[in-house]
């Protein structure tokens, strides 16, 4: 059964809502440091696809996956607040009753807002870097951009909500193992899966649109794209988040929730 996960899973939504409580100001910079971890994350990948891309590898996608797997092990270990997880968390608990379903909302607008901040600040610091300013190194990167930008909407919102249950799979199936190298090792194989698979993590193209856009990038990478992509995207990792792992754990385990919480 997953009692242990599923507790584990509502003492964390309960310690994010305490710090929402002291301080806004310390919620939101959690969630800065969330988008910017995985930050990193994309420019390790997409540094990494490159070297493959550049001479028309077909291992440019998968390497890029591997080592997109860092900015899960960032946040998880680090202290991050991230929108997608926190569908999964806060959700849950107030299944549970355990929080008003109005205090939800503002959990997922103020990690949201964090999210973003964080995706400007990170692809402000890479432009000052002047790493990514030749087109020889960023060429992999605003490839895949355009085509997320291109994909059709309806396409975008079921691959999003694909990404987030995997995503949310990648932080509660590790809360049952002991140690800490089977749980970075989880969390890294299901981050691979969803990025090898295509899927879409809105809180991930925020940071890598944020990084295309102060590169000099071809005219197809505009606002209203970004805008296009992020809206669908942003649904359905909350659906993914919310209804196939929250409400899903939450009813297939109910008769067993009182009873163990009594234990």
């Amino acid at each position: 059964m997953e009692m242990q996960p599923l507790s584990e899973v509502e003492k964390l939504a309960l310690k994010k809502v305490k710090i929402f409580r002291q301080s806004l100001l310390r919620y939101i910079l959690r969630a800065m440091l969330a988008s910017m971890f995985i930050g990193f994350g994309v420019i390790v990948a997409f540094k990494t696809g490159n070297y493959y891309y550049s001479v028309h590898s077909p291992s440019a996608y998968p390497m890029a996956a591997i080592t997109f797997g860092a900015a899960i092990i960032l946040i998880a270990y680090g202290g991050g607040d991230l929108f997608t997880g926190n569908t999964f968390y806060y959700t849950y608990a107030a299944f549970r009753k355990k929080m008003a379903w109005s205090e939800v909302v503002k959990l997922w607008a103020s990690s949201y807002i964090g999210n973003i901040l964080g995706a400007a600040v990170f692809a402000f610091i890479i432009f000052a870097t002047g790493l990514f300013r030749e087109s020889a190194v960023n060429a992999f990167l605003l490839s895949v951009v355009e085509h997320k930008l291109e994909a059709p909407v309806i396409e975008l919102f079921f691959r999003a909500i694909l990404c987030n249950w995997l995503v949310c799979l990648a932080f509660f199936l590790p809360l049952a193992l002991k140690g800490d190298g089977p749980k970075m090792f989880s969390m890294m194989l299901f981050v691979f899966c969803f990025f090898i698979s295509g899927y879409e993590h809105s809180i991930a193209n925020m940071c890598t649109f944020s990084i295309a856009l102060v590169l000099d990038h071809p005219h197809t990478i505009s606002w209203g794209g970004i805008i296009r992509n992020l809206i669908p995207v942003t649904i359905g990792n909350l659906l993914g988040g919310s209804l196939l792992m929250a409400f899903m754990y939450y009813f297939v385990n109910k008769p067993f929730l009182e009873e163990y919480s009594k234990e």
